[in-house]
């Protein structure tokens, strides 16, 4: 039993050594701010097809789910969302980048985002989306203080502008600051979707639910008592 306790012991002592084993040195995590319904993730699928696609899949995801789940029609999935290269309606939402040209541009293909959400936190997701700035220094001209040396470029800089790594705003974008951070708020949106996308039905369908088991408590107390009334 001491020699358990002695392993443990040593094996807390380096993860206590290891620098930044407890601690996270990197900046805070903001966590975004909206309305999670329909509008807010169509708005967010519209961003992604436009910003983000042409090199991130979301491979889990079928346009058709747009319609079946959101209620998009079809005619707009076809002009907002499917890329011109032959997509089918009921085909799944893959990037055109080809494999191997992305190996030569980013030296690892862009990875599939359907389950980014899950496995990061929407919190990381926006904040990493709010954190690029212009790096020399880098291939793509850009660097990230949430991925530091990261090999994506800032696909939302004509949005939010481009700023140094001080936060020194070099040239102003398209957007506003709050109606960007809106916009990235909607991606967000849209990839916890993607990650879990029964979750506006269970949303829609959730009082329902706990309005229905209400009254069957309310149905089991009374009937309770009438049974326990004779026995008294």
């Amino acid at each position: 039993m001491k020699k358990y306790v002695v392993w443990a012991g040593m094996a807390l002592g380096l993860l206590a050594s290891a620098p930044g084993a407890f601690a996270d040195n990197g900046p805070k995590m903001i966590a975004p701010h909206y309305t999670y319904n329909s509008k807010t993730i169509i708005a967010g699928a519209k961003l992604f097809a436009t910003d983000c696609m042409a090199c991130h899949s979301i491979k889990f995801m079928r346009y058709e789910f747009l319609t079946n789940d959101l209620g998009m029609s079809k005619a707009d999935v076809h002009k907002y969302i499917m890329l011109p290269t032959g997509s089918k309606y009921k085909g799944n939402m893959v990037s055109a980048m080809p494999t191997d040209m992305a190996h030569k541009w980013f030296g690892l293909p862009p990875p599939d985002l359907s389950q980014i959400v899950r496995y990061k936190s929407q919190n990381w997701v926006y904040t990493y989306l709010l954190s690029f700035y212009l790096d020399p220094k880098q291939p793509s001209g850009w660097n990230n203080h949430v991925f530091p040396n990261v090999a994506m470029p800032d696909v939302l800089a004509l949005h939010s502008g481009f700023v140094n790594e001080q936060g020194k705003v070099l040239r102003a974008g398209d957007e506003s600051p709050q109606k960007f951070k809106e916009q990235v708020s909607d991606i967000v949106a849209f990839l916890r979707f993607v990650s879990d996308p029964s979750v506006v039905q269970r949303h829609d369908e959730g009082p329902w639910v706990l309005g229905l088991l209400a009254l069957f408590i309310i149905f089991a107390y009374f009937l309770k008592k009438e049974y326990w009334r004779d026995v008294k």
